[in-house]
C-alpha cells in the first residue's frame, strides 16, 4: 500500500475507531505526511515495505536537522510513526512492525507552572460583574479552575452536561467521559450566566445546545476562550504568563498541596495514567518538607 493511502487508513482508524479530536488527527497529519515525502524521495513507495534501517534513517535525518529539532516534536513525530506502522501490522498490511526499536528522545521533565491561591483569586474576580460578558467570562474561569477542565473540554459543554448543578459531564481525550464536582463558587457564576446572560446571547444566533456563547450567539471558540483568560490576566495584573492550562495546572497543584491523594487527581485530570498526574507531586515539595519538619521525631 501506498504510504499517503496507508496514512489515510490509519488516520481514518484514529478518528472513528479512537475518536480522537480533529485538532490531533491535523497533528498526526502533519507529521506523517512529512513521513511519507521522505519515503518517497529515497525510493520506498509501499509502507508495507519499510524497514527497521529506514525507519531509523528517517529518525536521525530528522534530528540532525538544523536548527536541531526540540526533543518534544522529534518524541511527537517518531509517537506518530509508530502508531502507523503499529497499525499497518495489525491490519495484516505489513509483516512486522519495523518501528518497535525506535526509541523516543529523552525529554527534560518541566513542572507545570501553577499560580498561588491569592493570584487565582485576583483572576477570578477580573471580569467585570455588570457586563454581560464579563459574567460569561467568570463562569468560564471558575469552571475551569473548578474542574481542573482542558479549555477544548469547557467549550464543547452542552447545558445538558451540569448534572444537576454539584457535577458535570466532561468529554476528555478520546472522548472519554468523568464526572467532576462543582465547587459552590462556580456553581453560582454558572447560574448567574445562565439565567442572566446566555439567554441573551442564545437570541442572537442559531440554535445551540453549547453551554459558553460568543458575543454574537455561536459558540465560544478556543481562540475566544484563550483572548478571555489572557484578558483576566492583564486586567488582575498578574507577570506570570497564564494559559489556559495554567488554571488546569493550578487546580491540580492545590488539591495536592490541600492533602488530595494522587489518584483522585488522576481521576478529576481525566489521565489514563497516574505516572502523568505524579509530576505534580514535585510542585508540592514545600508541602511534603513541612510535613517531614513537623511530623519526625528527628527532623529538627
Amino acid at each position: 500500500m501506498r504510504p499517503d493511502r496507508a496514512i489515510d487508513a490509519y488516520l481514518r482508524h484514529l478518528t472513528i475507531e479512537r475518536g480522537l479530536s480533529d485538532h490531533t488527527i491535523a497533528a498526526y497529519r502533519r507529521d506523517l505526511d512529512g513521513y511519507a515525502r521522505w519515503l518517497e524521495e529515497h525510493g520506498v513507495d509501499d509502507a508495507g515495505a519499510v524497514t527497521s534501517a529506514v525507519v531509523a534513517e528517517f529518525a536521525a535525518a530528522r534530528a540532525s536537522e538544523q536548527p536541531p529539532p526540540a526533543a518534544s516534536s522529534l518524541a511527537r513525530l517518531q509517537s506518530s510513526v509508530r502508531g502507523l506502522h503499529r497499525f499497518l501490522t495489525r491490519e495484516g498490511l505489513s509483516a512486522d512492525d519495523p518501528s518497535q526499536r525506535l526509541r523516543p528522545p529523552k525529554q527534560a521533565q518541566r513542572l507545570p507552572k501553577a499560580l498561588t491561591i491569592e493570584q487565582v483569586e485576583r483572576l477570578l474576580a477580573a471580569p467585570s460583574p455588570e457586563e454581560p460578558l464579563g459574567i460569561r467570562d467568570r463562569a468560564l474561569l471558575e469552571l475551569l479552575y473548578a474542574t481542573g477542565a482542558r479549555v477544548s473540554e469547557a467549550i464543547s459543554l452542552d447545558v445538558d452536561d451540569l448534572a444537576g448543578g454539584e457535577a458535570l459531564r466532561l468529554r476528555g481525550k478520546g472522548s472519554k467521559e468523568r464526572i467532576v464536582p462543582v465547587g459552590s463558587f462556580a456553581r453560582a457564576a454558572l447560574d448567574a450566566y445562565l439565567t442572566r446572560v446566555r439567554p441573551q446571547l442564545a437570541a442572537k444566533g442559531r440554535a445551540t445546545a453549547k453551554l459558553f456563547l460568543g458575543a454574537r450567539g455561536a459558540p465560544l471558540s478556543r481562540q475566544s476562550a484563550w483572548l478571555v483568560i489572557q484578558a483576566a490576566a492583564e486586567r488582575a495584573q498578574l507577570a506570570a504568563h497564564v494559559s489556559p492550562h495554567t488554571l488546569r495546572h493550578s487546580f491540580a497543584t492545590h488539591l495536592l498541596q490541600g492533602g488530595a491523594d494522587v489518584r483522585v487527581v488522576q481521576e478529576l485530570l481525566g489521565h489514563s495514567s497516574v505516572a502523568t498526574t505524579q509530576i505534580y507531586t514535585h510542585v508540592t515539595v514545600d508541602t511534603l518538607r513541612d510535613v517531614y519538619a513537623t511530623s519526625h521525631p528527628r527532623a529538627r
